[in-house]
Protein backbone atom coordinates (compact mmCIF):
# COMPACT_ATOMS: atom_id res chain seq x y z
CA UNK A 1 0.00 0.00 0.00
CA UNK A 2 2.77 2.30 1.17
CA UNK A 3 5.47 3.82 -1.68
CA UNK A 4 6.85 6.24 0.75
CA UNK A 5 8.62 5.70 4.07
CA UNK A 6 7.61 9.22 4.97
CA UNK A 7 5.10 9.00 7.93
CA UNK A 8 3.77 12.56 6.42
CA UNK A 9 2.84 10.98 2.92
CA UNK A 10 1.53 7.73 4.94
CA UNK A 11 -0.70 9.33 6.36
CA UNK A 12 -2.14 11.22 3.44
CA UNK A 13 -2.13 8.25 1.41
CA UNK A 14 -4.16 6.19 3.98
CA UNK A 15 -6.73 9.41 3.44
CA UNK A 16 -7.46 8.66 -0.17
CA UNK A 17 -6.79 4.89 -0.39
CA UNK A 18 -8.56 1.83 0.66
CA UNK A 19 -6.58 -1.50 1.85
CA UNK A 20 -7.73 -4.53 0.08
CA UNK A 21 -10.36 -6.37 2.14
CA UNK A 22 -8.51 -8.08 5.10
CA UNK A 23 -6.24 -6.11 4.99
CA UNK A 24 -7.14 -3.29 7.07
CA UNK A 25 -4.76 -4.49 10.13
CA UNK A 26 -1.91 -5.13 8.56
CA UNK A 27 -1.93 -1.24 7.02
CA UNK A 28 -2.67 -0.23 10.25
CA UNK A 29 0.34 -1.82 11.74
CA UNK A 30 2.80 -0.99 9.10
CA UNK A 31 2.95 2.93 10.35
CA UNK A 32 5.05 1.12 13.38
CA UNK A 33 7.62 1.10 10.58
CA UNK A 34 8.09 4.61 11.45
CA UNK A 35 6.99 5.13 15.31
CA UNK A 36 9.59 3.66 16.94
CA UNK A 37 11.61 3.59 20.41
CA UNK A 38 14.10 6.39 19.85
CA UNK A 39 15.89 6.76 23.34
CA UNK A 40 16.60 4.83 26.29
CA UNK A 41 17.06 6.12 30.37
CA UNK A 42 18.75 3.61 31.51
CA UNK A 43 18.95 2.29 35.26
CA UNK A 44 15.22 4.00 35.99
CA UNK A 45 14.55 4.18 39.78
CA UNK A 46 12.31 2.11 39.61
CA UNK A 47 9.96 0.34 42.88
CA UNK A 48 11.46 -2.89 43.83
CA UNK A 49 8.57 -5.10 42.41
CA UNK A 50 8.69 -8.21 40.08
CA UNK A 51 6.68 -6.97 36.88
CA UNK A 52 4.43 -9.38 35.13
CA UNK A 53 3.39 -7.53 31.47
CA UNK A 54 1.14 -5.08 29.89
CA UNK A 55 -2.88 -6.29 29.58
CA UNK A 56 -3.17 -6.99 26.08
CA UNK A 57 -5.79 -3.47 25.72
CA UNK A 58 -2.65 -1.39 27.51
CA UNK A 59 -4.60 -0.01 30.22
CA UNK A 60 -2.95 -1.83 32.75
CA UNK A 61 0.68 -2.69 33.76
CA UNK A 62 0.20 -5.85 36.18
CA UNK A 63 3.57 -6.42 38.88
CA UNK A 64 3.81 -8.21 41.95
CA UNK A 65 5.57 -7.13 45.46
CA UNK A 66 8.75 -8.75 46.06
CA UNK A 67 7.85 -11.14 49.22
CA UNK A 68 4.33 -12.40 46.47
CA UNK A 69 2.03 -11.15 48.87
CA UNK A 70 0.57 -8.45 47.05
CA UNK A 71 -0.50 -7.07 43.72
CA UNK A 72 0.66 -3.65 42.49
CA UNK A 73 -0.98 -2.37 39.56
CA UNK A 74 -0.16 0.44 37.16
CA UNK A 75 -1.74 2.66 34.80
CA UNK A 76 0.79 3.62 31.59
CA UNK A 77 0.58 7.38 30.86
CA UNK A 78 3.52 9.47 28.50
CA UNK A 79 5.95 11.39 29.48
CA UNK A 80 5.10 15.16 29.57
CA UNK A 81 7.62 17.96 30.89
CA UNK A 82 8.26 21.58 29.70
CA UNK A 83 10.93 23.00 27.96
CA UNK A 84 11.93 26.93 27.40
CA UNK A 85 14.56 26.07 24.73
CA UNK A 86 14.05 26.42 21.35
CA UNK A 87 15.81 22.31 20.54
CA UNK A 88 14.29 20.78 23.43
CA UNK A 89 15.52 17.28 21.64
CA UNK A 90 19.13 18.46 21.57
CA UNK A 91 18.76 18.92 25.86
CA UNK A 92 19.10 15.95 28.25
CA UNK A 93 15.69 15.41 29.80
CA UNK A 94 15.22 17.07 33.09
CA UNK A 95 15.90 14.44 36.31
CA UNK A 96 12.04 14.31 37.28
CA UNK A 97 11.75 12.64 33.86
CA UNK A 98 14.29 9.76 34.48
CA UNK A 99 11.99 8.63 37.04
CA UNK A 100 9.24 5.03 36.80
CA UNK A 101 6.70 7.82 38.15
CA UNK A 102 6.58 9.58 34.66
CA UNK A 103 5.58 7.05 32.74
CA UNK A 104 3.70 4.68 34.85
CA UNK A 105 0.88 5.75 37.15
CA UNK A 106 0.15 3.56 40.61
CA UNK A 107 -3.59 2.61 40.71
CA UNK A 108 -3.79 0.43 43.70
CA UNK A 109 -2.21 -2.43 45.70
CA UNK A 110 -4.10 -5.58 46.97
CA UNK A 111 -3.13 -8.12 48.84
CA UNK A 112 -3.85 -11.70 47.51
CA UNK A 113 -1.87 -14.39 49.08
CA UNK A 114 -2.58 -15.16 52.55
CA UNK A 115 -0.06 -16.30 55.44
CA UNK A 116 0.97 -19.71 54.12
CA UNK A 117 0.72 -18.62 50.56
CA UNK A 118 2.59 -16.60 47.54
CA UNK A 119 1.63 -15.46 44.42
CA UNK A 120 2.88 -17.37 40.85
CA UNK A 121 4.39 -14.85 39.36
CA UNK A 122 4.44 -16.17 36.00
CA UNK A 123 0.84 -16.79 35.78
CA UNK A 124 -1.65 -14.14 34.79
CA UNK A 125 -4.96 -13.84 32.26
CA UNK A 126 -6.84 -11.32 31.20
CA UNK A 127 -10.58 -10.69 29.72
CA UNK A 128 -10.51 -8.16 28.11
CA UNK A 129 -14.56 -7.70 27.60
CA UNK A 130 -14.99 -7.26 31.26
CA UNK A 131 -11.11 -5.90 32.32
CA UNK A 132 -10.93 -9.27 34.86
CA UNK A 133 -7.76 -10.21 35.45
CA UNK A 134 -7.19 -13.93 36.67
CA UNK A 135 -4.22 -14.57 39.45
CA UNK A 136 -3.03 -17.66 40.89
CA UNK A 137 -1.80 -18.20 44.67
CA UNK A 138 -0.22 -21.43 46.42
CA UNK A 139 1.21 -23.10 48.87
CA UNK A 140 4.51 -24.36 48.57
CA UNK A 141 4.28 -27.43 46.78
CA UNK A 142 5.21 -31.15 48.30
CA UNK A 143 7.25 -32.98 46.22
CA UNK A 144 7.15 -36.48 48.25
CA UNK A 145 3.59 -36.45 48.48
CA UNK A 146 1.64 -40.14 48.65
CA UNK A 147 -0.65 -41.09 45.20
CA UNK A 148 -4.01 -41.28 46.93
CA UNK A 149 -7.83 -41.23 45.95
CA UNK A 150 -6.83 -41.76 42.65
CA UNK A 151 -3.79 -39.71 41.95
CA UNK A 152 -1.15 -40.12 39.22
CA UNK A 153 1.67 -40.89 40.79
CA UNK A 154 5.34 -38.49 40.01
CA UNK A 155 3.35 -35.72 40.56
CA UNK A 156 3.96 -33.07 43.85
CA UNK A 157 0.87 -31.99 45.85
CA UNK A 158 -0.23 -28.58 46.41
CA UNK A 159 -2.32 -28.31 49.71
CA UNK A 160 -3.99 -25.15 48.72
CA UNK A 161 -4.35 -23.08 45.55
CA UNK A 162 -6.12 -20.47 44.52
CA UNK A 163 -7.55 -18.33 41.42
CA UNK A 164 -8.68 -14.85 41.71
CA UNK A 165 -10.86 -13.09 39.65
CA UNK A 166 -10.34 -9.53 40.15
CA UNK A 167 -11.69 -5.99 38.60
CA UNK A 168 -8.85 -4.90 36.89
CA UNK A 169 -10.50 -1.14 37.11
CA UNK A 170 -10.49 -1.03 41.05
CA UNK A 171 -8.52 -4.22 42.23
CA UNK A 172 -12.09 -5.11 43.86
CA UNK A 173 -11.77 -9.20 44.09
CA UNK A 174 -15.04 -10.82 42.77
CA UNK A 175 -14.75 -14.62 43.40
CA UNK A 176 -12.51 -17.12 44.21
CA UNK A 177 -11.80 -20.86 43.08
CA UNK A 178 -9.90 -22.63 45.81
CA UNK A 179 -8.43 -26.41 44.39
CA UNK A 180 -6.62 -28.52 47.74
CA UNK A 181 -4.15 -31.19 47.59
CA UNK A 182 -3.85 -30.75 43.74
CA UNK A 183 -1.50 -29.84 40.76
CA UNK A 184 -1.77 -27.65 38.37
CA UNK A 185 1.05 -26.11 35.72
CA UNK A 186 0.80 -22.53 36.70
CA UNK A 187 4.05 -20.88 34.87
CA UNK A 188 3.71 -19.32 31.97
CA UNK A 189 -0.34 -20.21 31.87
CA UNK A 190 0.75 -23.74 30.69
CA UNK A 191 -2.11 -25.79 32.73
CA UNK A 192 -4.42 -23.06 31.93
CA UNK A 193 -6.30 -21.59 29.18
CA UNK A 194 -8.83 -18.82 28.80
CA UNK A 195 -11.55 -18.81 26.01
CA UNK A 196 -14.07 -15.63 25.60
CA UNK A 197 -15.63 -16.40 29.06
CA UNK A 198 -14.35 -20.34 29.98
CA UNK A 199 -11.57 -21.07 31.61
CA UNK A 200 -9.74 -24.55 31.39
CA UNK A 201 -7.70 -25.79 34.34
CA UNK A 202 -5.79 -28.87 34.07
CA UNK A 203 -5.32 -30.99 36.90
CA UNK A 204 -2.15 -33.28 36.88
CA UNK A 205 -2.52 -35.15 39.89
CA UNK A 206 -5.82 -36.52 39.09
CA UNK A 207 -5.97 -36.02 35.47
CA UNK A 208 -9.12 -33.95 35.37
CA UNK A 209 -10.11 -30.67 32.85
CA UNK A 210 -12.15 -28.32 35.07
CA UNK A 211 -14.24 -25.52 32.93
CA UNK A 212 -15.20 -22.89 34.77
CA UNK A 213 -17.63 -20.02 33.24
CA UNK A 214 -16.75 -15.97 34.07
CA UNK A 215 -20.13 -14.35 34.15
CA UNK A 216 -20.43 -11.06 33.62
CA UNK A 217 -21.77 -10.96 37.30
CA UNK A 218 -17.98 -11.68 38.48
CA UNK A 219 -18.83 -15.13 39.29
CA UNK A 220 -16.45 -18.36 38.76
CA UNK A 221 -18.90 -21.09 38.34
CA UNK A 222 -18.36 -24.89 37.43
CA UNK A 223 -19.31 -25.08 33.88
CA UNK A 224 -18.16 -29.12 33.92
CA UNK A 225 -15.52 -31.55 34.07
CA UNK A 226 -13.94 -34.60 32.61
CA UNK A 227 -11.69 -36.95 33.46
CA UNK A 228 -8.72 -38.33 30.92
CA UNK A 229 -9.03 -40.72 28.30
CA UNK A 230 -9.81 -44.27 30.66
CA UNK A 231 -13.03 -44.67 28.99
CA UNK A 232 -11.78 -44.59 25.56
CA UNK A 233 -9.60 -47.83 25.96
CA UNK A 234 -12.03 -49.75 27.56
CA UNK A 235 -13.74 -52.40 25.82
CA UNK A 236 -17.81 -52.63 24.86
CA UNK A 237 -19.73 -54.58 27.14
CA UNK A 238 -21.56 -56.57 24.30
CA UNK A 239 -17.54 -58.05 23.97
CA UNK A 240 -18.13 -59.61 27.09
CA UNK A 241 -21.74 -60.30 26.96
CA UNK A 242 -20.87 -62.64 23.82
CA UNK A 243 -18.80 -64.60 25.83
CA UNK A 244 -15.23 -63.25 24.49
CA UNK A 245 -12.55 -64.58 27.25
CA UNK A 246 -9.45 -62.80 26.05
CA UNK A 247 -9.33 -59.17 26.45
CA UNK A 248 -8.54 -58.29 22.42
CA UNK A 249 -11.93 -56.90 20.59
CA UNK A 250 -13.64 -59.68 18.31
CA UNK A 251 -11.37 -58.91 14.90
CA UNK A 252 -14.46 -60.15 12.59
CA UNK A 253 -16.77 -57.75 13.68
CA UNK A 254 -14.66 -54.87 14.67
CA UNK A 255 -11.85 -54.53 11.60
CA UNK A 256 -12.92 -52.21 8.15
CA UNK A 257 -15.57 -54.56 6.86
CA UNK A 258 -15.75 -51.92 3.47
CA UNK A 259 -11.60 -51.93 3.03
CA UNK A 260 -12.09 -55.78 2.85
CA UNK A 261 -15.15 -55.98 0.13
CA UNK A 262 -13.29 -53.38 -2.11
CA UNK A 263 -10.45 -55.81 -2.05
CA UNK A 264 -12.39 -59.03 -2.61
CA UNK A 265 -14.30 -57.08 -5.30
CA UNK A 266 -11.00 -55.72 -7.03
CA UNK A 267 -10.02 -59.91 -7.10
CA UNK A 268 -13.52 -60.81 -8.12
CA UNK A 269 -13.74 -58.33 -11.46
CA UNK A 270 -10.18 -59.16 -12.30
CA UNK A 271 -10.62 -62.58 -12.57
CA UNK A 272 -14.05 -62.10 -14.14
CA UNK A 273 -12.54 -60.48 -16.71
CA UNK A 274 -10.10 -62.92 -17.52
CA UNK A 275 -12.15 -64.77 -19.69
CA UNK A 276 -14.59 -63.82 -22.02
CA UNK A 277 -16.84 -66.90 -22.13
CA UNK A 278 -19.53 -67.23 -19.37
CA UNK A 279 -18.91 -70.78 -18.67
CA UNK A 280 -15.34 -70.35 -18.58
CA UNK A 281 -15.88 -66.95 -16.03
CA UNK A 282 -18.01 -69.67 -13.85
CA UNK A 283 -15.26 -72.15 -13.85
CA UNK A 284 -12.16 -69.97 -13.52
CA UNK A 285 -13.98 -68.16 -10.64
CA UNK A 286 -14.98 -71.49 -8.49
CA UNK A 287 -11.51 -72.21 -9.19
CA UNK A 288 -9.37 -69.38 -8.54
CA UNK A 289 -11.26 -67.08 -6.31
CA UNK A 290 -14.05 -69.15 -4.60
CA UNK A 291 -11.68 -72.00 -3.35
CA UNK A 292 -9.29 -69.59 -1.89
CA UNK A 293 -11.99 -67.18 -0.46
CA UNK A 294 -11.41 -68.27 2.83
CA UNK A 295 -7.95 -67.88 1.91
CA UNK A 296 -8.56 -64.16 0.65
CA UNK A 297 -9.96 -63.26 3.98
CA UNK A 298 -7.81 -65.02 6.50
CA UNK A 299 -4.39 -63.30 4.68
CA UNK A 300 -6.69 -60.00 5.05
CA UNK A 301 -7.37 -60.43 8.47
CA UNK A 302 -3.70 -61.97 9.55
CA UNK A 303 -2.17 -58.58 8.08
CA UNK A 304 -3.98 -56.37 10.02
CA UNK A 305 -3.62 -58.47 13.04
CA UNK A 306 0.33 -58.28 12.71
CA UNK A 307 -0.01 -54.73 11.97
CA UNK A 308 -2.27 -54.10 15.14
CA UNK A 309 0.30 -56.44 17.26
CA UNK A 310 3.51 -54.05 15.99
CA UNK A 311 1.90 -50.20 15.86
CA UNK A 312 -1.19 -51.16 18.97
CA UNK A 313 -0.68 -53.78 21.42
CA UNK A 314 2.76 -53.93 21.63
CA UNK A 315 2.59 -50.49 22.83
CA UNK A 316 -0.49 -50.28 24.58
CA UNK A 317 0.28 -49.63 28.22
CA UNK A 318 2.18 -47.02 26.62
CA UNK A 319 -0.66 -45.31 25.44
CA UNK A 320 -2.91 -46.29 28.45
CA UNK A 321 -0.25 -44.50 30.32
CA UNK A 322 -0.18 -41.57 28.53
CA UNK A 323 -1.47 -38.56 30.43
CA UNK A 324 -3.06 -34.96 29.87
CA UNK A 325 -0.60 -32.02 29.91
CA UNK A 326 -2.12 -29.33 28.30
CA UNK A 327 -5.45 -28.16 26.57
CA UNK A 328 -6.19 -25.60 24.11
CA UNK A 329 -9.62 -24.16 23.00
CA UNK A 330 -9.93 -24.42 19.44
CA UNK A 331 -13.70 -22.46 19.76
CA UNK A 332 -16.64 -22.78 22.71
CA UNK A 333 -17.41 -26.64 22.09
CA UNK A 334 -13.91 -27.78 20.81
CA UNK A 335 -10.83 -28.69 22.87
CA UNK A 336 -7.38 -29.61 22.45
CA UNK A 337 -5.67 -31.88 24.44
CA UNK A 338 -2.45 -32.89 24.40
CA UNK A 339 -1.25 -36.24 26.34
CA UNK A 340 2.21 -37.28 26.91
CA UNK A 341 4.48 -39.41 29.30
CA UNK A 342 5.16 -38.61 32.92
CA UNK A 343 8.78 -38.70 32.09
CA UNK A 344 10.32 -34.99 32.45
CA UNK A 345 12.83 -35.07 29.56
CA UNK A 346 10.03 -35.50 27.08
CA UNK A 347 7.58 -33.18 28.70
CA UNK A 348 9.89 -30.21 28.69
CA UNK A 349 10.05 -30.69 25.04
CA UNK A 350 6.47 -31.62 24.32
CA UNK A 351 4.97 -28.33 26.30
CA UNK A 352 7.39 -25.93 23.61
CA UNK A 353 5.07 -26.93 21.28
CA UNK A 354 0.71 -27.51 20.80
CA UNK A 355 -0.98 -26.45 22.29
CA UNK A 356 0.21 -22.63 22.51
CA UNK A 357 0.04 -21.41 26.32
CA UNK A 358 -2.70 -19.18 26.34
CA UNK A 359 -1.77 -15.14 26.18
CA UNK A 360 2.16 -16.38 25.98
CA UNK A 361 2.50 -13.70 23.02
CA UNK A 362 3.00 -9.94 23.16
CA UNK A 363 1.20 -8.26 20.72
CA UNK A 364 3.50 -5.71 20.02
CA UNK A 365 3.74 -4.36 16.05
CA UNK A 366 7.73 -4.20 16.71
CA UNK A 367 7.82 -8.40 17.00
CA UNK A 368 5.63 -8.66 13.46
CA UNK A 369 7.83 -10.74 11.82
CA UNK A 370 6.40 -9.42 8.47
CA UNK A 371 7.39 -5.81 9.49
CA UNK A 372 11.16 -6.16 11.29
CA UNK A 373 13.42 -8.76 11.70
CA UNK A 374 15.48 -9.47 14.74
CA UNK A 375 17.54 -12.23 16.73
CA UNK A 376 15.11 -14.42 18.49
CA UNK A 377 17.83 -15.85 20.72
CA UNK A 378 17.62 -12.37 22.03
CA UNK A 379 14.33 -10.93 22.12
CA UNK A 380 10.94 -12.95 20.72
CA UNK A 381 7.29 -12.22 21.41
CA UNK A 382 7.29 -15.43 24.29
CA UNK A 383 7.31 -14.64 27.77
CA UNK A 384 10.67 -16.17 28.47
CA UNK A 385 13.74 -15.09 29.83
CA UNK A 386 17.01 -14.59 27.50
CA UNK A 387 20.43 -14.61 28.27
CA UNK A 388 22.05 -11.24 28.19
CA UNK A 389 24.20 -9.44 25.44
CA UNK A 390 26.16 -6.52 25.58
CA UNK A 391 25.44 -5.40 22.30
CA UNK A 392 22.48 -3.92 21.19
CA UNK A 393 19.73 -5.78 19.97
CA UNK A 394 18.77 -4.59 16.03
CA UNK A 395 15.19 -3.91 14.73
CA UNK A 396 16.01 -4.29 10.65
CA UNK A 397 12.90 -3.25 8.87
CA UNK A 398 11.25 -6.00 6.12
CA UNK A 399 11.00 -4.13 3.17
CA UNK A 400 13.77 -2.35 1.19
CA UNK A 401 15.88 -1.07 1.40
CA UNK A 402 15.69 -2.71 4.96
CA UNK A 403 17.40 -0.11 7.11
CA UNK A 404 17.57 -0.46 10.78
CA UNK A 405 14.76 1.07 12.28
CA UNK A 406 16.20 1.17 15.82
CA UNK A 407 18.21 -0.75 18.69
CA UNK A 408 17.08 -2.09 22.43
CA UNK A 409 20.33 -1.64 24.45
CA UNK A 410 20.13 -3.37 27.98
CA UNK A 411 23.43 -0.97 29.49
CA UNK A 412 24.97 2.61 28.27
CA UNK A 413 27.41 2.16 25.12
CA UNK A 414 29.92 1.91 27.89
CA UNK A 415 29.36 -1.98 28.27
CA UNK A 416 29.17 -4.18 30.99
CA UNK A 417 31.85 -3.82 33.89
CA UNK A 418 32.25 -7.33 34.59
CA UNK A 419 31.74 -9.39 31.48
CA UNK A 420 32.50 -12.20 33.51
CA UNK A 421 28.94 -12.18 35.20
CA UNK A 422 26.42 -14.02 33.61
CA UNK A 423 22.90 -12.22 33.38
CA UNK A 424 19.35 -12.50 31.71
CA UNK A 425 16.95 -10.43 30.54
CA UNK A 426 13.65 -10.19 30.05
CA UNK A 427 11.47 -7.67 27.61
CA UNK A 428 7.54 -5.76 28.14
CA UNK A 429 6.58 -4.14 25.13
CA UNK A 430 3.55 -2.35 25.12
CA UNK A 431 0.45 -3.48 22.84
CA UNK A 432 0.14 -0.54 20.84
CA UNK A 433 2.51 2.15 21.65
CA UNK A 434 6.39 2.96 20.99
CA UNK A 435 6.66 2.35 24.66
CA UNK A 436 9.43 -0.74 26.34
CA UNK A 437 10.38 -1.99 29.77
CA UNK A 438 13.67 -4.24 29.82
CA UNK A 439 14.85 -5.88 32.47
CA UNK A 440 18.50 -7.19 33.14
CA UNK A 441 19.43 -9.31 36.42
CA UNK A 442 22.74 -11.02 37.87
CA UNK A 443 20.95 -13.36 40.24
CA UNK A 444 17.77 -14.00 42.39
CA UNK A 445 19.23 -12.24 45.16
CA UNK A 446 20.21 -8.57 43.35
CA UNK A 447 17.38 -6.13 42.66
CA UNK A 448 16.83 -5.81 38.66
CA UNK A 449 18.28 -2.66 36.54
CA UNK A 450 15.35 -1.36 34.71
CA UNK A 451 15.43 0.69 31.25
CA UNK A 452 12.99 2.33 29.59
CA UNK A 453 12.88 2.56 25.80
CA UNK A 454 10.09 5.26 24.16
CA UNK A 455 9.84 7.62 21.63
CA UNK A 456 11.04 10.74 22.38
Amino acid sequence: MFRSNNIVARIFQRQICTPAPGTSVHCARRFYENLVPSFTIYDVECPDHSFRKFTDDGQYLISFSKNNQDLIVYRPTWLSFSCKEEDCDAHDLPSKARRFESFFTQLYSVSLASCNELICKDFFLYMDSNQYGIFATSTVPSQDAPATGGAIPGFPSIEKMTFHLLRLEDGVILDEKVFHNDFVNLPHNMGVFLYDDLLAIVSLRYQTVHILQIRDSGNLVDYMAFPDKSKLHQLPQNHVQNGLHHSQPNLEESFLSGIKQRLLSFIFRRIWNEEKDQTLRVQCLKKKFYFHFQDYVDLIIWKRVQCLKKKFYFHFQDYVDLIIWKVQFLDRHHLLIKFGSVEGVFVKKMLGSLPFSCQSQSPSPYFDQSLFRFDEKLISATDRHRPSTDHPIKFILRRPPCSLKFKIKLGPEAGSADGRTKKISSFLFHPFLPLALSFQYTSSSQPSVVNIHFRR
